[in-house]
């Protein structure tokens, strides 16, 4: 069992390496952490330095979020930036989030194995690793995932001790994190904060004083350490998860982002993170109406269903957002596999229900292998900036300017990704180039021909054509658009290239339907790749062509 529970960190590596790129939503964690760590914190002139280096006061969002999560992300990966070579700082600290995150289902694994025994332990690292939503964001740098590994281990704590003199101390452990995780990070988590006190107290599993002691010096801990380090950062008194709160839940604001049915969260979301429908309409009722295990798994359900529950009255809902419910659902399940398997012995019924176990774990394995696969073609910004690299690496001029439009900051584009020797901006690299990007969101400046003239490269969706300038084809990056399915008369799409010429994962796809279809008889079932992204240079006066270019 304790080797079983290293495929949990190793799954999560696996899919940060199979999708190291991000998307907007995790761009303001990564974008600070890459300023802490290339700027540092100044302590002279402090609104000025931050304000000429630092990103999120060019770009601060819709709402401010903590620099809590990012500071420590940026204080533990810095060592390991400086061995291991600053081009893989994004991949650094994306892992020290992820192997944190991993580290904290471990705990709460190893807490399920001492509570309920060695087959629930075993189950749940199975039906979790098998999971795809909670391994694939493990390492994605958003508010949610810092709070994650905080409620994880709050639920850790919650699980029954081995005496029963432990409970209470345990249950003040439990109140604190699940403060910090609210105050800081996610204040929708409040909701869970009360559901947790409410259930343990209405149970008797604890008393008034138990509760309101860790909650009120928990509460001003947790004031003390964001409210200064933000304000600090964000160069106004703030409190950002209480801005937070009132823009989403007093404004309503968060409904802009679309809102969704109330029974969301339980008819699409949950079955979605636990992906398993045997775990969801076998395990879990047998858990909860089997009376040797009942009162455990209600103590495990209960206030995170309520939570969800509660919750769903905000018309704004995202998968994302209940994330946290996954370690006691799953652990829920483990408990009703747990009991298939000591009863399959005994028990022909059991055999049968414990092999159809099995074989769900598997088929559940590999279609959360699929949505990988499926969900690594969606960066198709993160493919531009490696080949503009190749590209910048044969550039002879010392000095060179990138333009990158929205749809190419919302897929991929990092500060990490266009600065790979971590020098401020506007530095000359080791190499003695100077590059620098833009991105330039503001439609009237982005239809003036004046402003494109300025630049070397453009980074720009298909069907962009710039109003000025004369310009080259370098590459086309494809994205994924959902499934494809090719007949042998079928005629690949790709067979009759349009212009440019294709790199990154849509070039890897090409290569693999190809071949496919040739051992196939012509059949290809798998992701439909279309154009996202074209690669721009300046076409040069003399009228030649880059090497590998074609005309726009």
């Amino acid at each position: 069992m304790m080797h079983l529970e290293y495929l949990i960190p190793l799954t999560v590596l696996i899919h940060l390496l199979l999708a190291p790129s991000t998307k907007v939503e995790e761009s303001f964690s990564i974008q600070a952490a890459h300023d802490i760590l290339v700027y540092g914190t100044p302590t002279t002139d402090i609104n000025t330095r931050l304000r000429e280096s630092y990103d999120h006061l060019t770009f601060p969002g819709a709402v401010p979020r903590s620099f809590i999560g990012p500071l420590l992300l940026a204080g533990v990966s810095q060592t390991l930036v400086a061995v291991l070579g600053f081009h893989r700082a994004q991949f650094v600290v994306r892992a020290v989030l992820g192997l944190f995150n991993a580290g904290c289902l471990v705990v709460f694994a190893r807490g399920v194995r001492r509570a309920f025994g060695g087959w629930a332990g075993c189950w749940f690292v199975m039906l979790l690793s098998s999971q795809f939503h909670v391994m694939f964001y493990a390492s994605r740098t958003l508010p949610n995932m810092f709070a994650f590994g905080l409620t994880t281990l709050a639920f850790s704590f919650l699980l029954p001790p081995k005496e029963a003199k432990e409970a209470p101390r345990r249950q003040r452990l439990a109140i604190t994190l699940l403060v910090f995780s609210a105050i800081i990070f996610r204040a929708e988590l409040a909701i869970l904060l009360g559901t947790t006190g409410l259930y343990l107290l209405l149970t008797g599993q604890t008393n008034l004083i138990n509760l309101i002691q860790p909650f009120i010096i928990s509460s001003f801990v947790a004031l003390a350490v964001s409210v200064p380090i933000d304000s600090y950062f964000w160069q106004k008194p703030l409190w950002p998860e209480l801005w937070g709160f009132y823009f989403n839940a007093i404004l309503g604001s968060s409904s802009d982002w679309g809102v969704s049915p109330w029974h969301y969260y339980f008819t699409s979301a949950i079955p979605r993170i636990i992906l398993n429908p045997y775990a969801l309409l076998v395990l879990i009722p047998l858990a909860v109406f089997n009376p040797a295990t009942s009162r455990a798994a209600r103590s495990l359900l209960v206030p995170s269903l309520l939570f969800v529950a509660i919750y769903s009255l905000q018309p704004h809902k995202e998968t994302r957002f209940i994330f946290y419910v996954s370690p006691p659902l799953t652990a829920t399940a483990s408990l009703g596999a747990s009991t298939l398997s000591l009863r399959a012995a005994k028990s022909t019924i059991a055999r049968l229900m414990t092999l159809a176990l099995v074989l769900s774990v598997l088929a559940t394995t590999l279609a959360s292998s699929a949505m990988l696969l499926f969900s690594s073609l969606n960066y198709p910004g993160g493919d531009a900036l490696s080949h503009l690299a190749d590209v910048l690496a044969n550039d002879p001029r010392s000095d060179v300017s990138v333009h990158a439009d929205v749809f190419t900051c919302m897929t991929g584009l990092t500060l990490f990704t266009t600065n790979p020797y971590g020098v401020p901006y506007g530095s000359k690299q080791p190499n003695g180039v100077t590059v620098r990007f833009d991105k330039t969101e503001d439609e009237e400046t982005l239809k003036d021909p004046e402003f494109w003239n300025s630049f070397d490269y453009l980074l720009v969706e298909t069907g962009t054509t710039p109003p000025s300038g004369s310009w080259e084809t370098l590459a086309v990056v494809e994205g994924l658009s959902g499934l494809e399915i090719l007949k042998p008369r079928d005629v690949d799409p790709h067979d009759a290239k349009v212009r440019g010429h294709l790199v990154g994962k849509g070039e890897e796809v090409a290569w693999l339907r190809h071949w496919v279809r040739l051992a196939t008889g012509g059949w290809w079932v798998g992701p439909r790749m279309v154009p996202r992204i074209k690669v721009l240079g300046r076409r040069e006066s003399s009228g030649a062509k880059p090497s590998g270019s074609f005309g726009v």
